[in-house]
């Protein structure tokens, strides 16, 4: 059984074909919060850069990977903490 993470990962480089991902579980740090878990795996952080968001708001971009990770929403991911860029304004930053 491949981890939650695996599969964000997995699904956004199919969706996006990143430059870079990153998918870090953030869970431990929410325990008692709205929608953990005691086994984890609700709550990332993820970083994408990827040309696919050219002339994309954040609000798009944002909207684009949710509907992308529809699946693992409805299987027990609660929350993302998003940062999404393309390469050129990863390289200004």
């Amino acid at each position: 059984m491949t981890s939650r993470a695996d599969r964000i990962r997995t699904t956004l480089e199919t969706a996006f074909a990143p430059a870079q991902v990153s998918v870090t579980d953030d869970s431990h740090r929410h325990a008692g919060h709205a929608g953990a878990r005691p086994e984890g795996e609700t709550h990332f952080s993820v970083a994408v850069i990827s040309p696919a968001f050219a002339g994309q708001s954040r609000v798009a971009r944002s909207r684009a990977v949710h509907a992308a990770l529809a699946a693992e929403f409805e299987g027990g991911l609660h929350a993302l903490a998003l940062r999404l860029a393309t390469p050129e304004e990863a390289a200004k930053a």
